[in-house]
């Protein structure tokens, strides 16, 4: 009898799968306070100041290269409310991190501009845009928005949020991106580095998806190439070079190969 009442008690103690799975992470990743305790523990002082190697600003950084935060996002798995958390704590890798685990079907355009207005360096910036903000149903509608705004970082979104669309929507249209190009040439002319080298990240992205696009796209180049500014310049022959590319070229034949 004792042995059949400690099975039955065990029994309804027993987790499924997923469950023992959630019930194994929680106590690592489920609250804000453990995420970033989590994150101190991965950081390291040499990697803090590094940072500024690569241009990233961050007052507040606890020096996690971005292959832990991966694996510290694959811990945690999608968590939405965690990622607004997250975000709110201003900590360099605690915003990495909120894009990783943020459920792009509940990212707002209210959220998106929200933490736009927040970006102050390149790497929170993409990636935002490149691993959440293009999975969402609205990023053509911010980037446009975003295109024409004053601020660096937000500025840097759109194209970054283009260019991520780009490589990783495969269902839109082509006309949806040619009506992207005129951006694009507005844009040229900005001489700030984190701007001109997300304009021709975009223009190279346009360029690589479709044959009709690469055309398009090399016209606008060659344009961009004869105007006076450096950086519409820069932009230009940058994206022509590397448009020609043989790796360009094959991509482009694969593409035709599948069609």
């Amino acid at each position: 009898m004792a042995t059949r009442k400690t099975a039955a008690r065990k029994a309804a103690t027993r987790k499924t799968a997923p469950e023992a799975a959630q019930a194994r992470r929680a106590p690592a990743l489920a609250t804000l306070g453990a995420a970033l305790a989590a994150l101190e523990s991965k950081g390291t002082k040499a990697y803090r100041e590094g940072l500024s190697r690569y241009g990233i600003v961050a007052p507040q950084a606890f020096g996690v290269s971005m292959k832990d935060v991966h694996g510290l996002a694959k811990v945690a798995g999608k968590n939405h409310a965690l990622a607004l958390e997250l975000w709110k704590s201003n900590w360099y890798e605690a915003r990495l991190l909120a894009c990783f685990v943020a459920e792009p079907a509940r990212v707002t355009p209210a959220l998106m501009d929200r933490w736009a207005r927040d970006f102050d360096n390149w790497a929170v910036t993409d990636t935002a845009c490149f691993h959440l903000f293009d999975r969402t149903p609205h990023a053509f509608d911010r980037l446009a928005a975003w295109a024409k705004h004053d601020e660096e970082f937000v500025k840097r979104a759109a194209f970054a949020l283009l260019a991520s669309v780009a490589l990783h929507d495969e269902t839109t249209n082509d006309a949806a991106f040619v009506r992207a190009l005129p951006l694009i040439e507005r844009a040229a002319g900005d001489p700030r580095n984190f701007v001109k080298k997300a304009v021709l990240w975009a223009l190279r992205g346009v360029g690589g998806r479709s044959a009709p696009l690469h055309e398009r796209a090399c016209a606008l180049a060659e344009k961009l190439a004869a105007r006076a500014e450096p950086s519409a310049r820069f932009i230009g022959k940058s994206a022509l070079r590397e448009l020609a590319s043989p790796a360009a070229r094959k991509r482009l034949e694969r593409q035709r190969a599948k069609a």
